[in-house]
């Protein structure tokens, strides 16, 4: 195989362009060339408004090792040589038996991605889920949006899919894995629906419509591997034996949840809560199950404090963002402009964007009752008018001293307290600024030129005064040094919008090198929830990773049995 790198051709290129650079490159003539796979493609806007696709290809052609020894002696430096890649696959090595189901909780990235390996494998796992199939979750997220009635169980953060479903579906990361478990997570969207660019993009995103429709996909795959994946069924406490002096996980408390009406909440207190027997569960809880976190510090399972970050949502037009990114504002060839913008200030504390979603919208994010968060979405498209994203400052045990004693969970409750400052700020409604109001400290009024894109219902106030003045201050200066960057970043008829407080896990699930609790045996902690990941695709990647590990220790023996299944379950 031939590798070209780094050939870059105008942004208005067509096909027929590609395959005759190719053939320039190489110094053949185009019936030579077999064939040609996109490994990689970004844009190059060093030369603005001059623009540039520059592409990674894997070639074939006729008469290749005839061809290759007249390329090394020519030596030329955007050539390689190289075997065909390595795919990742997880292999079943395990010896050690399961009398029950492995079980997942949490149907998240991480829960599903793991979900899927392990029921390709044949381990039939069971996945739990607290909220509602994401049919029924997009209904449940939509009447909270147009009416401001919240379902604390089927909502943003919570329900199949998990918090990413209602994002802009961003899967560049970060994480850079040696097996390839990246590219196995980009083929496993892409056998389930999404499209085949998300393969070779820099910076492939899915958007929260398609996303919906993989995430269906998904769970169909899984059952057709004999899998099970319930719905409305929380996980509220676990219960280990003792195993020569080590606690060994045995089962599952699962409690029903998602009753939205009184009469449906009256009919769950009477619902039987049953007991889930199992010899391994996964942890794929999500950054957002509080109450999770607190069954898990009561039952004594090791955690501890992490740092996340926390602030508002900034929008601008879109156009402008193309006009700065680009030297233009729009062209058909040309995806909606992105940025990331990081700040270290005199404080010593850093600002950064994060979740930038172009062409999108502000949604109203919230989980808990008397509580409110925004986060952002685009659907695939990205055409809304309006650019957003999160402006961010981290936060570190250190600010969570308000005189409380919280422990492990001190940086969940400062969550909560800026969550419920939000919530008073905005009277149960997204808090909206504009940024020369913000660094007055003065509630605005009304809209400036650009107009708030929100799903979710918004009044004009005073975000500032959701946050400490430290934390507002250092907001308010890593913006205007953002704007000496991106041109009129710092416009003072920005929109700012609160509280961006769910970037990331407050807590970190502690696990040992066999990737299970470091207290109880057949607990796997996993994903952004855990603490050990920090978006849709590396969540996906931990859940492959804890897939690998049970399969390194355990082996299938029909457990996709219904006795077997069936005997798991007990009524409490």
């Amino acid at each position: 195989m031939i590798r070209i790198s780094q050939m870059k051709l105008d942004i208005h290129h067509t096909e027929q362009d590609l395959k005759q650079k190719i053939c320039k490159i190489l110094r053949i003539k185009e019936d030579a060339l077999l064939s040609y796979v996109r490994k990689k493609q970004s844009l190059d806007a060093r030369k603005k408004p001059q623009l540039f696709y520059v592409y990674t290809l894997d070639v074939k052609v006729k008469n290749e090792d005839e061809l290759k020894r007249r390329l090394k002696k020519q030596k030329v430096s955007n050539i390689q040589f190289q075997p065909e890649e390595k795919r990742y696959s997880i292999e079943t090595c395990g010896t050690k038996s399961l009398n029950h189901c492995p079980v997942i909780i949490g149907t998240g990235p991480a829960g599903l991605f793991c979900g899927y390996e392990l029921a390709r494998l044949g381990f039939c796992p069971i996945l739990l889920e607290r909220g509602a199939p994401v049919e029924e979750r997009i209904k449940d997220v939509e009447t909270f949006w147009n009416t401001g009635e919240l379902n604390p169980h089927s909502n943003v953060q919570f329900g199949e899919g998990g918090a990413g479903t209602f994002s802009d579906g961003k899967l560049n990361t970060l994480v850079h894995d040696a097996e390839g478990r990246n590219a196995r997570v980009l083929e496993i969207f892409v056998e389930n629906g999404a499209p085949e660019e998300i393969l070779y993009q820099s910076k492939p995103h899915i958007g929260t419509d398609i996303l919906a429709k993989v995430v269906r996909n998904m769970r169909d795959f899984i059952i057709s591997y004999g899998g099970e994946v319930r719905f409305h069924s929380q996980v509220t406490n676990l219960f280990m034996t003792q195993d020569g002096g080590h606690e060994k996980l045995h089962s599952l408390e699962i409690s029903p949840t998602a009753h939205k009406t009184l009469e449906e909440r009256d009919d769950a207190k009477s619902s039987k809560t049953e007991i889930l027997d199992t010899d391994i569960a996964v942890l794929a809880i999500g950054h957002s199950a509080r109450d999770t976190f607190s069954m898990l510090v009561d039952r004594g399972i090791p955690m501890e404090v992490k740092s996340f970050a926390v602030g508002v949502r900034m929008e601008h037009p879109q156009s402008m963002v193309n006009l700065s990114q680009y030297g233009m504002e729009a062209e058909a060839d040309l995806p909606p402009a992105a940025y990331k913008l990081t700040s270290n200030l005199a404080n010593g504390r850093g600002v950064y964007t994060f979740c930038m979603c172009p062409g999108g919208y502000v949604v109203n994010a919230s989980s808990e009752e008397g509580r409110l968060a925004v986060n952002g979405m685009s659907y695939h498209a990205r055409d809304g008018i309006n650019a957003n994203s999160a402006v961010v400052v981290t936060v570190t045990p250190e600010d969570y001293d308000s005189g409380q004693t919280a422990g492990v969970l001190a940086g969940m409750e400062f969550q909560r307290r800026l969550e419920e400052a939000a919530y008073r700020a905005g009277q149960g409604k997204i808090p909206v600024q504009l940024f020369e109001d913000f660094c007055h400290n003065r509630p605005s009024v009304g809209p400036g030129e650009i107009l708030p894109q929100m799903k979710g219902g918004y009044t004009w106030g005073n975000v500032r005064s959701i946050f400490p003045e430290e934390l507002a201050m250092t907001l308010e200066e890593g913006i205007y040094s953002f704007g000496k960057r991106l041109k009129d970043y710092s416009r003072p008829d920005a929109v700012v919008s609160g509280i961006e407080s769910r970037t990331s896990s407050p807590v970190r699930i502690l696990r040992d090198t066999t990737f299970q609790s470091s207290k109880v045996t057949g607990l796997y902690p996993c994903g952004e929830g855990a603490g050990y990941a920090g978006g849709i695709t590396s969540a996906a990647i931990d859940g492959l990773k804890i897939a690998q590990a049970v399969v390194k220790e355990y082996k299938t023996e029909k457990l996709c049995s219904f006795d077997i299944c069936a005997n798991s379950l007990r009524n409490f």
